[in-house]
């Protein structure tokens, strides 16, 4: 894929996830009602082994085990596989990622379900989990482009998303924007670095005689 490509998937993305804040947020006085109807059913529907799940997704999604454990899992892994370039594409995609998280919430400032199981911080949307899931699946794709990475990728965000819902700490909009917020930050890093990045140094073979 080609820079620009990326380069306008990811301002296509971010203006998505912009632009449904902004309407849920300064649109509506009370939740949409598909994100009322979406947390009933959940409340009414959710399982204990479901919500033991969620819990586990919980604390692998957030916290210093989101921002410090994960990330470092992946740069490491990348390291191991000698793809040190991979590796500072990654530490700077999780970089923009949270930041622009945090820069959505600090800005829409949406309140979350009162009924939630977890504690959780400031501003509903967009869910940090779903964009941070979001983040490790894009960027492991393009790395790494194989239908299998796709496909578990893809299964990683579905049930981080749900489990955000399942603990009624989010509305399940707020997953949608997490997950555009995720994606989109690893495109626009890839939009500049993605070429070098996947980049291997090729060792010079040693002259004998």
């Amino acid at each position: 894929m080609r820079s620009r490509t990326l380069l306008w998937w990811g301002i296509g993305l971010l203006a998505a996830a912009a632009a449904l804040g902004a309407v849920i947020v300064f649109g509506y006085t009370e939740p949409p009602g598909f994100d009322s109807w979406w947390n009933s059913e959940i409340v009414e529907n959710r399982a204990d082994w479901m919500l033991t799940g969620a819990l586990v997704l919980d604390h692998i999604g957030g916290g210093w085990v989101a921002i410090l454990a994960v990330p470092l899992l992946v740069i490491v892994a990348l390291l191991l596989a000698r793809r040190w370039r991979g590796a500072v594409f990654a530490a700077v995609a999780f970089l923009a990622s949270a930041a622009l998280v945090q820069l959505l919430k600090n800005l829409f400032g949406r309140a979350r379900p009162e009924d939630m199981i977890v504690v959780s911080d400031f501003g509903s949307f967009p869910s940090g989990h779903t964009a941070n899931a979001a983040t490790i699946a894009i960027v492991l794709y393009l790395l790494f482009p194989r239908l299998w990475v796709a496909i578990v990728g893809a299964l990683w965000i579905v049930a981080m998303a749900l489990s955000r819902t399942l603990l009624s700490v989010h509305w399940a909009t707020d997953t949608v924007g997490g997950a555009l917020v995720g994606s989109s930050a690893v495109l626009l890093v890839a939009a500049i670095m993605l070429p070098w990045a996947r980049t291997t140094s090729k060792r010079i073979p040693s002259r004998i005689g």
